[in-house]
């Protein structure tokens, strides 16, 4: 019967990975950058939107209201994107 090897103790090595100052500030800044891009292309769909439906243009407002859907599900998404970056860089500086 072969004998029982040590007992070793694995951890990662924190160290090893750079600033992570440096990278929560990137993560921030990419994540403000799709926040303003979400909020902007609401802007524009809403206003399609409007426009379409007063004209009659029933098509071009259904693409439109699309548009407002999937861009405010976007900013939603980067803004629980940038909430669990955040978690993440505090949850590993504790360890």
């Amino acid at each position: 019967m072969p004998s029982a090897l040590p007992a070793a103790t694995v951890f990662p090595d924190f160290s090893a990975v750079g600033d992570g100052g440096t990278l929560a500030s990137v993560v921030g800044a990419l994540l403000t950058i799709v926040l303003i891009t979400a909020v902007l292309m609401i802007v524009a769909c809403a206003i399609t939107w409007a426009l379409a439906a007063s004209s009659g243009r029933y098509q071009a407002a259904s693409r439109a209201r699309t548009g407002v859907w999937i861009a405010a599900g976007s900013a939603v998404l980067a803004g629980a994107g940038l909430a669990w970056a955040n978690f993440l860089l505090s949850l590993g500086a504790s360890l």
